[in-house]
């Protein structure tokens, strides 16, 4: 009865934990793991970020209803800053794939459909493209409304490099309030188990529940030995 009482009240703990984490996000699941370094040194490669919706804590320069500020509005308003930079950094959808790992970078400008978006673009940061027809993959002038996004480690911007097209706001999972750093290790030792063993490695929204998970075990675990039980 105790061991059962104790379990019960363990999972209840993860289970308020998770209720909490979703209350403030409106998301789930709220964590993600940095898998590269191209946010360095704001984000490094294994921190866990907690992120929350777009429409969140909407800062004064957002743009429009997207709820995110960019590096121009950013500066041009009240010098919101995140991480380390003006604006707000992103996780999205490169290209609006469901399935493809997404992408933690910082939103850069907003543009319009129809809108020559190189010509009011940073030429630091447009590698070898010197005009809007030289950008890859027809994405200028701009198909639709969205973002144009970059790494603060990278030197272009992703839609020249081609990691992704112009970032609809509907392929906007969150945008990154907090780091945890090295904590994300824990998802990355997932995906690289189930690569190791032959298997595909589970989409980055499960991988995302899966590390999830293991924080919440890790939890759950902690409360049992204290009663005890382990």
């Amino acid at each position: 009865v105790v061991f059962v009482r104790d379990v019960v009240s363990s999972v209840a703990a993860v289970a308020a934990i998770g209720l909490l984490l979703f209350a403030v996000s409106g998301i789930w699941p709220p964590l993600v793991a940095v898998e590269s370094g191209s946010m360095e040194p704001h984000m490094t490669k294994g921190d866990l970020v907690f992120i929350v919706d777009e429409e969140r804590y909407e800062p004064q320069s957002a743009v429009g209803d997207t709820g995110v500020a960019t590096v121009e509005t950013a500066n041009a308003a009240d010098g919101y800053r995140k991480f380390g930079g003006y604006g707000d950094v992103i996780v999205y959808e490169p290209f609006g794939e469901q399935r493809a790992t997404p992408i933690i970078h910082r939103a850069r400008f907003h543009v319009e459909e129809g809108e020559n978006w190189v010509a009011q673009a940073n030429p630091e940061y447009l590698g070898n493209v010197d005009s809007c027809a030289e950008v890859p993959r027809d994405m200028c002038p701009a198909p639709y409304d969205g973002f144009v996004t970059k790494g603060d480690a990278v030197p272009t911007y992703d839609q020249v490099g081609s990691q992704s097209t112009i970032v609809k706001k509907e392929w906007i999972r969150g945008k990154a309030q907090v780091r945890i750093p090295l904590l994300g290790w824990i998802r990355l030792q997932f995906a690289q188990l189930a690569t190791t063993f032959g298997g595909v490695a589970p989409t980055s929204l499960g991988v995302l529940r899966l590390q999830l998970g293991a924080v919440f075990a890790g939890v759950g675990t902690v409360v049992a030995r204290r009663r005890g039980v382990l």
